[in-house]
């Protein structure tokens, strides 16, 4: 019973709109920071949070696990800068190698949701066209002609990744950027290119092209923090690059005519977005070779696990790093005392992950 002359308001059903509460979309829930307030994916939420925790195991088994295995209490100590007998094999010979990867596969990752966003394509990924191929031929090029600086290879992956980035771009552009047409001739470079890193490791000197076959691997095998903080300050350097990239993939994924009507340049927003993916690949790539396949897998599992439209950056770099902290550990530990490069591993995973790929887009199914 009501008295006359009262409302009686019934409760807003779960999405959709009611008094004093805002319309939100299914899955989404209202998050409320004193007078902020913002929309929060739960399954999004919920696979981010698990993939940590997947990530932080995976770091603390890699740093425990090797010839001489390593209580989880020393490694705190060790992290925290406690005195620690196992200081040395923790502290100098793992974590630069463990960061190292971290730094590697979540760069790889983003690096491929960036680039499948702007081609619309799933088999967009840095090494299918050709971006790897042109950071790893630059390099192999200057290790086997002389130059022994590693802290300059992260630079000149760089100039290699964005010089075939740029010819796979303008041979590609045909009145916009058709998907297939942009796989097609980046796989068309990508094989050049690697036949350009052969030709220098013939014709370059023979002990450093042996290294340079080792580094094609994509390999963590003896890295120190000589490659690691390099890599770490581009990443660093480009990180609002990445954050602004994170808004505007929402953008990119529009077609040119609904991007026209909302007055969103398109044309801009896409390069920008290419332009940061091949940098992550490149200096990924001059740190630790070409670590295959992983800007192939991370960004599409990513997006299936969360269930999202368009790539989740956060989900997919977290995916990236536990990829290749996963294969390295089994890459070390597989056929001890032999290390085996890390790329043998992701290649071996993401190889018929590719094949199922195309096999599925050609019987009609969601790529």
């Amino acid at each position: 019973m009501t008295a006359p002359g009262t409302v009686r308001e019934t409760p807003a059903r779960r999405g959709t709109p009611g008094r004093g509460a805002p319309a939100r979309p299914p899955g989404y829930g209202l998050v409320r920071r004193g007078r902020a307030s913002f929309l929060l994916h739960r399954r999004s939420a919920a696979v981010t949070a698990a993939l940590a925790a997947a990530l932080a195991a995976a770091v603390v088994a890699s740093l425990c696990l090797g010839e001489t295995a390593t209580a989880p209490s020393e490694v705190v100590r060790v992290l925290l800068g406690l005195p620690s007998p196992d200081e040395l094999v923790v502290g100098t010979l793992r974590l630069p190698r463990v960061v190292l990867g971290l730094m590697v596969g979540a760069a790889l990752g983003v690096a491929g949701g960036l680039i499948q966003t702007v081609a619309r394509n799933p088999l967009a990924s840095p090494e299918i066209i050709g971006v790897t191929h042109g950071a790893a031929a630059v390099t192999v090029g200057a290790m086997t002609f002389g130059l022994t600086s590693y802290a300059l290879l992260p630079y000149l992956s760089v100039a290699g990744g964005m010089l075939a980035a740029a010819l796979v771009y303008v041979f590609a552009w045909r009145r916009g950027l058709g998907a297939a047409r942009f796989v097609l001739i980046g796989l068309g470079f990508s094989v050049a290119l690697r036949s350009v890193t052969q030709l220098f490791m013939t014709k370059g000197d023979f002990l450093a092209a042996q290294q340079a076959q080792v580094w094609m691997t994509g390999s963590l095998n003896g890295r120190g923090w000589e490659q690691a903080a390099p890599l770490g300050w581009a990443l660093l350097a480009a990180l609002p690059a990445v954050l602004w990239c994170a808004r505007a993939l929402r953008r990119a994924a529009l077609d040119d005519d609904t991007a026209t009507a909302l007055g969103v340049r398109l044309g801009r927003v896409r390069l920008g977005l290419t332009a940061t993916g091949v940098v992550l690949a490149s200096v990924a790539t001059g740190a630790a070779g070409p670590v295959d396949f992983v800007a192939l897998l991370s960004p599409q599992i990513a997006r299936r696990l969360t269930r999202t439209a368009q790539i989740p950056l956060l989900a997919t770099a977290l995916l990236g790093a536990l990829v290749v902290t996963l294969g390295d550990l089994l890459a070390r530990r597989i056929l001890a005392p032999v290390e085996l490069p890390v790329g043998v591993l992701t290649a071996a995973i993401g190889a018929p992950y590719l094949v199922w790929l195309i096999a599925r887009g050609r019987t009609g199914g969601r790529p």
